[in-house]
């Protein structure tokens, strides 16, 4: 990373400096974004700038840059294409008041941060093999459909796989699937798709919303529907879809098979689609 963005300026990374005071490190009083960008084309660029408006708003801040500034930002910082796979990371805190108190404070502007750093290709393994889930009971708040930075029951929940051996934690409440730690949850039965559908409880995912097209557009059934603890441990598939990592396959969940403990058929489908897409969006041309 040779710059990043930081309340109006290009920066060094070790030239930024952030007040002690500030709300986002006080408290967590701040949201974020996380955009892929393939061969210098954002993915979606437009649906996460909205998510974002939808999280300012939803705590009480205004959007300091706007798309356009947003886009003047991340196409700085990315690059013009060709440029290489990359991760666009925004942030917005309350910012530094000049006391620590939980009320909101006046007259204080907002920290904005940006910055990218390079995307990984996804591990050939991953399509081999899947990965490993754990369950566990959904301890966060009650307003997950805030991409908040507030994010400590996501790290206890993804600390907890780590330490079981796996790889992430699919979290329940009231005996229902929410999401996992970092990722919305998708389960087939037979030959139809399932999700959660959006509310208080999980946050809408882009790639989540991707799939969905993606499956009208591949003819694949699916629903928006609660699924309960025993669908998601009798499910033919699981998958796990986010921003970074795409749609991964699960093959084992709490130590147990899921299907015949292989990627799936339908995840292979979807994963072509979803393929397909990108290589449209690396090449400048996106359907939707």
């Amino acid at each position: 990373m040779n710059e990043l963005y930081l309340n109006g300026r290009f920066l060094p990374p070790e030239a930024a400096q952030v007040s002690v005071l500030d709300r986002g490190f006080l408290f967590g009083d701040g949201v974020y974004e996380v955009v892929p960008s393939y061969g210098g084309h954002f993915l979606r660029l437009d649906q996460h700038l909205a998510r974002l408006g939808r999280s300012l708003a939803a705590i009480g801040l205004d959007d300091p840059l706007g798309p356009e500034g947003w886009q003047r930002v991340a196409r700085r910082l990315v690059g013009e294409p060709p440029a290489p796979d990359q991760s666009l990371y925004l942030q917005i805190t309350r910012g530094a008041a000049p006391t620590r108190d939980h009320r909101f404070p006046t007259g204080v502007r907002p920290t904005v941060l940006a910055m990218s750093t390079p995307l990984a290709p996804r591990d050939p393994a991953i399509a081999r093999d899947g990965i490993r889930c754990i369950t566990r009971p959904d301890i966060r708040w009650q307003r997950c459909d805030i991409k908040s930075t507030s994010l400590l029951g996501a790290v206890l929940m993804r600390q907890e796989a780590s330490a079981a051996g796996a790889d992430e934690t699919i979290m329940l409440r009231d005996g229902l699937v929410t999401e996992a730690a970092a990722a919305n949850v998708f389960v087939v039965q037979g030959q139809r798709l399932l999700t959660p559908p959006c509310d208080h409880r999980l946050l809408a995912g882009i790639t989540r919303e991707l799939a969905l097209r993606l499956a009208a557009s591949g003819e694949i059934a699916f629903s928006e529907q609660p699924i309960e603890d025993a669908q998601l441990r009798t499910a033919d598939e699981i998958w796990l879809g986010s921003s970074t990592r795409e749609l991964v396959p699960v093959t084992r969940l709490d130590d147990q098979p899921v299907g015949d403990g292989r990627p799936g058929p339908l995840w292979r489908r979807m994963d072509a689609l979803y393929q397909d897409y990108k290589s449209q969006v690396r090449n400048g041309h996106v359907r939707f």
